[in-house]
């Protein structure tokens, strides 16, 4: 019987390093993956339930991934593919992104492109 209060009760896989892996369609569910680090494809991955606090994602296709109930506290992502890639039921209190390419993206059905531009003329950026 799994415990109710802790989605994470599948593998153990914290501190585990994927280098130049291919990991395309790996499903994760239920992982601990707590300072796991990641230079792998993981394109159509899908991470359930799962524990990526502080993991490292550098180098990474994550193209078409999907994230469900995940802990990404301290995660940090660098030079990482998320193209068609989906989130749900978000906790972004004190992320920061740079650097991104935001063409077609949407936060709550609206563009960030459409976003970013009213804040600019608010704000006379």
């Amino acid at each position: 019987m799994t415990d109710q209060n802790n989605p994470f009760d599948g593998p153990q896989l914290q501190d585990v390093e994927y280098a130049r892996a291919d990991m395309s369609r790996s499903q994760f569910n239920g992982v601990n993956l707590t300072h796991a680090k990641f230079f792998a494809v993981l394109d159509h991955a899908r991470f359930d339930d799962t524990n990526l606090e502080s993991a490292v994602f550098d180098d990474v296709n994550l193209s078409q991934a999907s994230f469900k109930n995940i802990n990404l506290f301290g995660a940090t992502f660098s030079d990482v593919n998320l193209s068609g890639a989906s989130f749900g039921n978000l906790n972004l209190s004190d992320t920061s992104i740079t650097n991104a390419n935001y063409t077609g993206m949407t936060i709550e059905g609206v563009l960030v492109s459409d976003l970013l531009a009213c804040y600019e003329k608010h704000n006379g950026v």
